[in-house]
């Protein structure tokens, strides 16, 4: 029987793991680095949070527009068709005491132009509130963005791990599949001769119609594991390398835990959330406050009253408007905020306990996934010897065709099971450092040009008008 030693590369990586680095580009040869950069550069659900931090970026300068004043022009242009009607005495020549009504006609054109220049001073405190609430959105969407940014990273390298698994169970199954063609025609050889029976070989027949159908499925499973990796990264999968797992500084399940519920973008996310909600109480408050603001209008208007006639005028006033009472919506949206505010407080309690559970699993995972390794190894060890005892016997007659059948069967199940483990052992140790924070492009090392969070905010902050597309912005270093 041949033998081979699945995802060879994969076993020796275990024994050397790196730091939150990545591996090295070599020639010739698809990387996950390579495959990491591929996504961050062009993975569609990354770019599209980019778009949504940049849009989450306008709410401050919309904020900040409540110190500016607003400025606006009214024209009015139109004709009006007068007539002015008077008693008038001495019209009628036969009567000169008596009173005739007289009508003149007053046809003109009118216009109207006005300037109007409104400058807030105070306003209840809404647009501090406004502003402090739109930074904390800001700073809540950046750690989303890190979170959607960890998030196709992992998914990326658990592709990419996918597809050199599939590659290595299709390659078992193909080998198993090529032993159990060759058993079968040893085992017809020796039923022609007389030595073993029918079911010998109906036995034979089964276990390789079965093997042929395990192959056809792990056809199908790398199939799909490609289309995965071709949707993440943007690019089919080439001649992949087995990466190495990441090696974190923890030292147990504890350690990993109280680093997650610190560092994990969600709960940064919660934590910013919750301060706007707080913001949010003040802003509904606000409506509650005099509002104080200076106008200054300035305008012509011309033949309103008699043609061609011009009146001008210019003023300035200072508007204070004290509420007193306004229905009752005023209350009922500042409880609102109150509530909505315990709400984004239980939410950061619940990302917390969350993550701590996400990286206890995913360290347990790890751990379990590591020994269950070295316990392959020795069943695989065990496993060959025994299928070798298995066919000499059988050689001897003292051993049947089922028994050397099981006896592959064994080893195929157990070379399977460190495929697996070995994936797994890498994507967890992916995983875990995710829970943590710690799986971004500039932990890993990629070779990328970096998408800087602040470029766009800093550019669109304090612009008072434009309608210009900024993002490039923050592309470029």
């Amino acid at each position: 029987m041949n033998s081979t030693r699945p995802f060879s590369v994969l076993t020796a990586a275990l024994l050397a793991p790196i730091a939150l680095v990545a591996q090295a580009p070599q020639a010739r040869a698809q990387t996950l680095a390579d495959a990491l950069a591929q996504a961050y550069a062009n993975n569609p659900t990354l770019l599209a949070a980019r778009a949504q931090l940049r849009a989450v970026d306008e709410n401050v300068p919309q904020a900040l527009a409540g110190w500016r004043p607003t400025v606006s022009i009214t024209n009015s242009f139109g004709y009006l068709d007068g007539r002015i009607r008077t008693l008038s005495q001495g019209v009628d020549p036969t009567d000169p005491q008596r009173q005739v009504g007289v009508t003149n006609r007053n046809d003109r054109t009118i216009a109207t132009n006005t300037v109007v220049v409104t400058q807030p001073i105070f306003r209840g405190g809404r647009t501090v509130a406004s502003t402090r609430r739109a930074e904390n959105q800001v700073l809540a969407q950046r750690a989303r963005l890190l979170a959607t940014e960890q998030q196709v990273m992992q998914d990326t390298v658990t592709a990419y791990v996918a597809v050199i698994r599939d590659q290595e169970l299709l390659r078992l199954n193909i080998n198993n599949e090529q032993v159990l063609t060759e058993q079968l025609r040893a085992t017809n050889e020796r039923f022609r001769v007389g030595e073993i029976t029918r079911t010998d070989v109906a036995q034979a027949e089964s276990r390789l119609a079965g093997a042929r159908s395990q192959r056809a499925r792990a056809e199908g499973d790398l199939q799909i594991s490609r289309a995965t990796f071709l949707r993440l990264v943007g690019l089919p999968p080439g001649q992949l390398l087995a990466p190495q797992p990441l090696r974190v500084p923890f030292r147990n399940a504890q350690e990993a835990a109280l680093a997650a519920a610190a560092n994990n973008p969600n709960v940064v996310a919660a934590l910013f959330d919750e301060a706007g909600a707080r913001d949010n109480v003040n802003i509904q408050s606000s409506a509650l406050l005099p509002q104080l603001s200076v106008s200054t209008q300035a305008g012509r208007n011309d033949n309103q009253v008699l043609n061609h006639s011009r009146q001008t005028f210019a003023q300035v006033t200072a508007n204070l408007t004290v509420p007193l009472y306004q229905g009752g919506a005023e209350y009922s949206a500042v409880r609102q905020a109150r509530q909505s505010a315990q709400q984004a407080r239980q939410t950061v309690d619940d990302q917390r306990r969350a993550v701590v559970q996400q990286a206890t699993q995913a360290w347990e995972q790890l751990q379990s996934s590591k020994a269950q390794v070295d316990s392959v190894r020795a069943q695989i060890r065990a496993a060959e010897i025994a299928l070798d005892g298995v066919q000499r016997e059988a050689i001897v007659g003292s051993r049947t065709t089922l028994d050397v059948l099981n006896a592959e069967q064994e080893l195929l199940n157990a070379r399977t099971s460190l495929v697996q483990a070995l994936s797994t052992v890498v994507s967890q140790s992916y995983a875990l450092a995710a829970t943590i924070g710690r799986l971004t492009a500039g932990d890993l090392g990629l070779a990328v040009d970096p998408y800087d969070m602040r470029a766009y905010y800093n550019e669109v902050r304090n612009r008072w008008a434009g309608l210009g597309d900024y993002s490039g912005v923050a592309e470029r270093r």
